[in-house]
């Protein structure tokens, strides 16, 4: 597989799973091999039981095209997304870019999607096959976004219409202001543009009979500043937890070899194994400002055990892989959960 181009190779991949996992008796057998059969992983956050504390981060099912394959694979939850309102192609090919010796992707995908209203009616499918109490079913996070073309002082109709059309279909919802992919998309972690956002998604949500999770996703790139003010809105309009964190845009941690092919590669936003050490400190720092309150779900730079027991023990509620899930195969979740503490 990585003798081809990264994103053709995904595709291949999980549509190679997706007809495997179409044959009953070989469903059971991968099943079996790879996801993790034990009752004390089980987690409960944000009024959910998850059935492990390892996720799918947002941006690999997109389309919400493989969940009863990633589900095989064990995972405990997995974000769908970003999903904006209108399908969009995303940035131009290639966008997807490896970088072997530091087990890093570099990516500028640019919220590539079939649309809400297609990836509802996959969600709605996909909950009308499961025939599963709550307790065994797997955790979907709704990730959403605003299309490119939307300006940013309308991304609040944006976020809002996603809301609305996955609210039925989805456990809980990330609000996804820091990609670095999107032009101008950053600009909306700042403090009155957050405020529109999660306050506009916050009251829709009080007024239903029964209320969704609303999580925030930050990006590893944010300023003490910027920080403490999404401390502060967080316990504001009392957000149900943070995802931390994002890609970065740094290049700063990357090998000599590998910041060389990096600058050929041009823009993106870098995740893997060099992200680890920042995402790590924007997580104990963000634990630290909202004193534990808010439950915060920890990415970047997992690969092992060994490093999601780092984000446990720096305070992290659960954990997701994205660039690990890559690098070290189909595995992953069950060599986690084998090794936590």
């Amino acid at each position: 597989m990585f003798l081809l181009d990264a994103e053709r190779a995904h595709y291949l991949s999980m549509n190679a799973l997706k007809l495997l996992c179409s044959i009953g008796p070989i469903k059971w057998t991968i099943s079996k091999a790879f996801s993790p059969k034990d009752n004390s992983l089980e987690r409960q956050f944000f009024g959910l039981n998850f059935k492990n504390p390892v996720g799918l981060g947002a941006g690999f099912d997109k389309n919400a095209a493989y969940l009863r394959e990633l589900e095989t694979l064990g995972f405990g939850f997995v974000e769908i997304g970003t999903v904006t309102p209108l399908p969009q192609e995303g940035n131009e090919k290639p966008r997807l870019f490896r970088l072997p010796e530091d087990k890093a992707l570099i990516n500028r995908m640019g919220f590539n999607n079939d649309g809400v209203k297609v990836v509802r009616k996959r969600l709605e499918e996909w909950k009308g096959m499961q025939g599963k109490s709550l307790e065994e079913k797997m955790i979907i996070g709704g990730n959403i976004g605003k299309n490119k073309v939307t300006p940013n002082e309308d991304a609040w109709k944006d976020y809002e219409i996603c809301f609305n059309e996955l609210f039925d279909v989805v456990d809980y919802f990330v609000v996804n202001v820091s990609s670095p992919n999107t032009p101008g998309l950053r600009a909306l972690q700042d403090k009155d543009a957050l405020l529109k956002i999660l306050g506009t998604l916050q009251q829709n949500n009080q007024q239903r009979a029964v209320q969704k999770p609303i999580l925030l996703k930050i990006a590893p790139d944010l300023t003490d500043g910027q920080l403490q003010d999404i401390a502060a809105l967080a316990e504001e309009i009392q957000l149900d937890g943070i995802v931390s964190s994002n890609t970065t845009i740094s290049r700063e941690k990357l090998s000599d070899g590998s910041r060389c092919m990096a600058e050929k590669m041009g823009m993106g936003g870098l995740s893997g194994k060099p992200l680890k050490s920042a995402a790590d400190d924007m997580l104990k720092k963000i634990v630290l400002l909202t004193n534990g309150k808010v439950p915060v779900i920890a990415s970047g730079g997992i690969f092992t055990a060994t490093d999601a027991q780092d984000k446990f023990d720096h305070g992290a509620a659960l954990v997701q892989v994205w660039t690990g899930f890559i690098y070290e195969g189909p595995g992953i979740v069950k060599k986690i959960c084998k090794g936590l503490k």
